[in-house]
């Protein structure tokens, strides 16, 4: 059955991927509509990217205060308001305890209605691109953050000690899926979403720009009457368990 073609704005939203320009390629054309709608977007990034370049005289020290800079400009052309950088080393992400602590106390402090990131269970997508394993990863830990680590009182005691409550997100969106059950139009923002690619010039050439069009016509054939999208798995939480009511 098509994904359905979904028309809601969050009060506030986190997005939590591996590196700088993740969430340009999975959620831009999304947030960009949220935030123009008044969504308070709080963009985390996990890793510093600080790999990402053939350059022989380019050090991580200096990768990484580049692509910093370049994420904040992607995001303020978005309407993100709210950055976190977390500092972790690139390619090298493992869905740890230290890990999962610290996307908890993140969730407990922003307090999100919706977090969006990776489905972790996403191995391969398509024919000739194997899953980042800190895509994997960011996946996986943001997950068990939500739940059910950022739910419980007694899970990572010390973050009540430091004055962080537990929280409830009520929504989970999961990017670069295979089994989408949502769709959010972005013919609006498509150019928005471009303009975000293209400000990481240290990673993607102009021709990033072609190449989102034909992913928000594939995030759209998820559903009918879209025709450019970005198509998530969403989970809602506090829900019985079972079909959704739009599979029935």
């Amino acid at each position: 059955m098509p994904a359905v073609v979904d028309t809601s704005t969050p009060a506030s939203a986190m997005v939590v991927v591996a590196h700088p320009d993740d969430a340009e390629f999975m959620v831009a054309g999304t947030v960009a509509k949220w935030a123009a709608a008044g969504t308070h977007v709080t963009y985390v990034v996990i890793t510093k990217g600080d790999k990402g370049s053939e350059d022989p005289e380019m050090t991580p020290s200096r990768l990484t205060t580049i692509r910093e800079a370049e994420q904040r400009a992607a995001g303020a052309i978005l309407g993100v308001r709210d950055y976190v950088f977390m500092g972790y080393e690139d390619g090298y992400l493992q869905h740890t305890l230290e890990l999962r602590r610290d996307l908890t106390r993140l969730i407990r402090t922003h307090r999100p209605e919706v977090v969006m990131t990776f489905d972790p269970t996403a191995r391969f997508l398509g024919d000739n691109y194997p899953n980042h394993p800190d895509h994997r990863a960011c996946g996986d830990a943001t997950l068990d953050a939500i739940f059910p680590s950022a739910r419980d009182r007694l899970t990572f005691p010390e973050l009540l000690v430091d004055g962080l409550q537990p929280h409830r997100v009520a929504q989970l969106w999961m990017g670069a899926t295979a089994e989408p059950n949502v769709v959010v139009d972005i013919g609006e923002t498509l150019a928005l979403k471009q303009q975000a690619l293209l400000a990481h010039p240290s990673q993607l050439d102009p021709g990033i720009a072609e190449f989102a069009e034909q992913m928000a016509r594939w995030g759209a054939a998820a559903t009918t009457g879209v025709s450019f999208g970005e198509a998530f798995r969403r989970i809602t939480f506090d829900t019985p368990p079972g079909p959704s009511p739009e599979a029935k």
